[in-house]
């Protein structure tokens, strides 16, 4: 009878294990899944700033400072950051494009440029993408960030050498409260 009891537990366990193996198995590659696809925002983005720079540099030339310090950020090589560094360059290309757009905002004849207008356009574009794809990045990293911190799931993600992943968030920077003159 114990033997039963033994087994029937065992058994429990074994099923249990199984079980969330494949669930860790299919939040990884769910996370995988949605970086990817922000990832290929980030890119677009990534690609798009050069045309972006040079179309400022023509009307701000006493900007160069500002403009030459985004083409050093832009000068490194995109495929071969890792995702976490892909996140920080994120972050500080979001800064440089808020500066050039501060830029465009004192010269009217750069805004009322079709290169400009268009490049914007696309930015704007992207930028929702990436928006979006951060809050189902982030979505997914919260369900498998869950299961690899909640119990029992935990001691199993333990087993299986699974970690937390870190959230795609937005620096300090983003949360000020953007400021409006009339």
């Amino acid at each position: 009878m114990i033997l039963y009891i033994v087994l029937g537990v065992v058994a429990l366990l074994l099923i249990y294990g199984i079980i969330s193996y494949n669930s860790f198995v299919s939040l990884n590659n769910k996370v995988k899944e949605a970086f990817s696809t922000l990832d290929v925002y980030l890119k677009k983005r990534w690609d798009l700033i050069p045309n972006l720079v040079e179309v400022v540099k023509g009307y701000a030339k006493h900007e160069k400072e500002t403009l030459e310090d985004i083409v050093k950020l832009r000068s490194s090589s995109y495929d071969s950051m890792s995702d976490s560094d892909k996140i920080k360059a994120d972050e500080k290309l979001t800064n440089g494009i808020n500066k050039i757009m501060a830029i465009a905002e004192s010269y009217p004849e750069l805004k009322a440029s079709e290169n400009y207008k268009e490049l914007s356009s696309q930015l704007v574009k992207i930028e929702d993408d990436i928006a979006n794809s951060r809050k189902y990045y982030n979505g997914v990293v919260r369900m498998f960030n869950n299961k690899v911190e909640m119990f029992p799931s935990n001691i199993i993600a333990k087993i299986l050498g699974y970690s937390s992943k870190d959230m795609f968030e937005v620096d300090s920077n983003e949360r000020e409260s953007v400021k409006v003159e009339l």
